[in-house]
């Protein structure tokens, strides 16, 4: 089946990218929607500038519009974009967010394409064990919630950071994979990668308790060896 895969450069997006390439999908386009807002209800921001790397660094065509970030007009942007694009279904990250997964079913219902969602209310613990076992390398370059500072900004997920997590959840509820916004992260390099990226200058844009790293240079470099 060709499909499309909403891509934010984020753990989330690539992980249901890894998916549905394992299992067989014909990955025809990645489709990021950039907002003019750092408040949209549907759309990654920190970074978002970084997708175009994140494309080249797998291999796989990049398709990308503007949206002003407004609740629901945003929706109109990516069916806008979708329809133009010769698939038959559209790969993306939700894991919980109803309100993710059924504008995208709203949007593939009416354009007559399948909506594949790999990650849908799977444990979200085993999510970030399975990130971590498939050695994906994801910095966290947003974060949202009581419970974080910026120590955070540019930790890697591993083993230690999900232990924290688990102690933010205990205290303050937040989502252990971020997906109520609480976090943002950036994937360096995951095994469908052919190069990973390498972040080489960044800034911390911090406010009232919360804030994200933004990354200004980074660049492809070679893998040491290709998965796949």
């Amino acid at each position: 089946m060709r499909v499309a895969a909403l891509v934010t450069g984020g753990k989330d997006s690539a992980l249901a990218l890894h998916r549905a390439l394992k299992l067989g999908y014909e990955v025809k386009f990645l489709v990021t929607i950039i907002p003019q807002r750092e408040d949209s209800w549907m759309f990654h921001f920190p970074n978002i500038h970084l997708a175009d790397l994140f494309a080249k660094a797998v291999e796989i065509p990049l398709v990308k519009a503007e949206t002003v970030g407004i609740k629901e007009t945003e929706l109109k942007d990516l069916k806008n974009l979708l329809a133009t694009l010769d698939i038959e279904g559209v790969v993306s990250g939700a894991i919980s967010s109803r309100y993710q997964k059924e504008r995208i079913d709203k949007i593939c219902q009416e354009l007559n394409l399948e909506s594949i969602a790999p990650l849908w209310q799977e444990d979200s613990m085993q999510l970030l064990k399975e990130i971590i076992n498939l050695n994906f390398e994801v910095i966290i370059v947003g974060v949202y919630a009581y419970g974080f500072d910026q120590s955070w900004l540019g930790r890697k997920i591993n083993s230690t950071t999900v232990k924290n997590l688990v102690v933010l959840n205990d205290k303050y509820q937040i989502s252990l994979v971020g997906e109520g916004g609480e976090y943002e992260t950036l994937v360096l390099d995951a095994p469908f990668f052919k190069k990973r990226i390498q972040v080489l200058q960044t800034e911390i844009i911090w406010e009232n308790h919360s804030g994200y790293l933004l990354v200004k240079e980074a660049k492809l470099v070679d893998k040491a060896e290709k998965v796949y």
